[in-house]
């Protein structure tokens, strides 16, 4: 199974499913980085495509929208260093590349990103009597951007996580990607497994459990500069956090 799924479900996992005499609460994904960012949001199985899928923001820029009045769990990143020519749209980190049409648009339309890439895993509970919004941030899948999430004027255990470090000027030779390949700049730090995919670093086959799948050097240099984050498959389920009724959830990146 693929980390990213791997944490969905421990999100979905350690979450009461109750909800919503509250509004339905905004999503709102900021760009504070001193650079374009091309923002992307990629639903989970059976759950809708917001927004179409991804979209471009410039430094210092927002988008809000309503989220979904439903349930709806699903990923967001931002992808950087992208160019448009002609009718192909890439990115160097982040890209819904090697998706068929998808390689070539701005719009995700709910495929998933290339990696390394820092994710938002975000659920989204309604009904009953209460809106719970579970949430965290993710360096499963290695790290290209600084990334918090924060909920706005919600109840319970609200708190802002995520990662404020950026992680390129202090990345592993050997997890450090680069853009060209060999001699570019780095645009990226992998995970131990994009870095080496053996089942181990993977949390693969046997390693595939809460009993088999430990932490690696790998995983404990991210765990080190940000901590408020998974950092491999079976981390700590107390990283997902769920908050009571928030009005706004900002998914924020740079600082």
């Amino acid at each position: 199974m693929h980390p990213l799924f791997l944490i969905t479900f421990l999100l979905i996992s350690f979450t009461t499913l109750t909800s919503s005499q509250y509004p339905p609460s905004t999503l709102t994904i900021v760009n504070n980085c001193p650079f374009t960012i091309c923002p992307a949001i990629a639903p989970n199985s059976g759950h809708d495509v917001l927004e179409h899928g991804g979209f471009c923001l410039p430094t210092l820029s927002h988008r809000s929208f309503p989220s979904p009045t439903h349930h709806w769990s699903g990923r967001i990143w931002g992808r950087t260093g992208c160019t448009h020519t002609g009718t192909r749209f890439s990115c160097a980190t982040g890209d819904c590349a090697n998706r068929g049409a998808c390689a070539t648009r701005l719009e995700c339309s709910g495929f998933a990103g290339d990696v390394p890439a820092t994710l938002a895993q975000i659920t989204l509970h309604h009904g009953g009597h209460r809106d719970l919004v579970s949430y965290a941030v993710s360096l499963v899948d290695g790290f290209n951007l600084p990334m918090t999430v924060t909920p706005h004027e919600g109840r319970g255990l609200c708190p802002v996580v995520g990662c404020r470090e950026n992680l390129l000027s202090t990345c592993p030779p050997e997890l450090q990607f680069r853009v060209p390949p060999g001699g570019g700049p780095v645009v990226g730090c992998k995970s131990g497994c994009a870095a080496y995919g053996t089942d181990e670093l993977c949390c693969r086959n046997k390693y595939n459990s809460p009993m088999t799948c430990r932490a690696s050097t790998y995983s404990e240099f991210f765990k080190h500069h940000c901590p408020a984050t998974f950092t491999y498959a079976h981390d700590s389920p107390s990283l997902a956090h769920d908050c009571e009724g928030p009005k706004e959830l900002k998914v924020i990146f740079c600082h």
